[in-house]
């Protein structure tokens, strides 16, 4: 059988990327394996996976018959996402690292390494798709046909030449498929529990890891009065539409509270950063937690141009239904300025920092990252 073109597959110890070594096998790709290691400052610890993920990596191309490299991208890491990571949350944004890392390190670094070792094409485990536009002659990032398991809103910053290189064979597939094949192939971690979080903060609380680079500066935690409840340790170590943690869970709500009863629980709603102050507000509706719209900066569109002013829908977190939206741009002369986005629905804490990511249908366009957006009332 004659070899299709060399495919290196990014194995990250998990079942998605092992099913899609074995895919690219069985259609006759040749396959290497790579183990992207990056984050070594805390290797040994209970938290870190990194180790025990490599093994896991290992067993599975000695099961699959292939070659894997064990490659440190740490330096990469820590240079270009994490310390943008640490900018973010001591300016009172909340980041989203998983999105820098597929953009800066597995579709960058990684891509870069594959090239070198002489592959066409470079793939991952991944729930998404990528369709050349017979009409546009580009390549669009498409919907991975589980539902349940889309991942465009993290793979949205790649662009034409990353696009044209990569391959996301389980996005062809349900996850529950993904693990039949991965069991009656005798992969080793085919009941492997997916990961989540972050290597670099794994399992443990986050408040503990940020602690050990962002300094603590207590403050007064308010309610819409003005009434001081409580105190927080540090704007940083808060997100917006945050429930736990508060340490106020008793305090009852002074004369009426627009969005809930005085049981309500309570919610993170603004952090001001001149006055060191945590606002916080009770019931999940409250108005101060609603925002119509939004303004995204830093943008970056898969086609490499911005899309035409229109109705789009759009994500301003990973887990939520796309939101039917008006996109417009900041200055039409100037597309990498920056969008706009007007919803139909207000859409609930959205967060400066996080990434507002734009689809037409099953094509994802794009995104920014967010700059503001109004609440009502504000």
């Amino acid at each position: 059988m004659s070899h299709l073109p060399r495919v290196v597959v990014g194995l990250s110890g998990g079942v998605d990327s092992a099913v899609t070594a074995h895919l690219l096998k069985a259609q006759g790709h040749e396959v290497i394996g790579i183990f992207m290691k990056n984050w070594e400052d805390d290797d040994n610890s209970e938290y870190c996976s990194s180790n025990i993920d490599f093994v896991d990596a290992a067993a599975v191309a000695d099961v699959l018959g292939i070659e894997i490299e064990h490659i440190n991208f740490a330096a990469d890491y820590k240079d270009r996402v994490f310390s943008e990571f640490l900018r973010e949350y001591q300016s009172g944004r909340t980041p989203n690292p998983d999105i820098l890392c597929n953009a800066e390190i597995k579709f960058k670094s990684f891509l870069d390494h594959a090239m070198r070792l002489g592959a066409e094409k470079i793939a991952t485990g991944h729930y998404a798709r990528v369709r050349l536009n017979a009409q546009t002659g580009r390549h669009e990032l498409l919907k991975g046909l589980d539902p349940s398991k889309d991942q465009r809103y993290f793979l949205h910053r790649l662009n034409q030449q990353q696009l044209a290189k990569t391959l996301f064979p389980v996005g062809e597939l349900h996850k529950s498929e993904v693990r039949r094949i991965a069991e009656a192939i005798g992969l080793p971690n085919a009941k492997k529990k997916d990961s989540t979080g972050i290597c670099f903060i794994g399992e443990r609380p986050f408040r503990e890891f940020l602690n050990r680079y962002i300094r603590k500066e207590p403050g007064p935690i308010k309610d819409p009065t003005g009434r001081t409840i409580g105190r927080h340790e540090g704007l940083s170590f808060y997100t917006l539409g945050q429930r736990q943690g508060l340490g106020i869970g008793g305090v009852k709500a002074k004369g009426a509270q627009r969005g809930g009863g005085e049981h309500s629980p309570w919610f993170v709603a603004r952090k001001d950063l001149e006055h060191n102050t945590l606002w916080v507000v009770q019931g999940h509706e409250h108005p101060w937690l609603q925002s119509p719209s939004l303004v995204a900066t830093d943008v970056s569109w898969c086609a490499g141009e911005p899309p035409a002013a229109g109705l789009y829908a759009a994500k301003t977190r990973y887990r939520q239904a796309d939101a039917p939206c008006q996109l417009s741009a900041l200055n039409p002369a100037h597309a990498q300025a920056g969008f706009a986005l007007n919803f139909s629905e207000n859409q609930w804490a959205v967060t400066p920092g996080q990434s507002a990511v734009v689809y037409d249908g099953e094509v994802c366009l794009g995104g920014g990252v967010i700059e503001t957006a109004p609440t009502q009332g504000q």
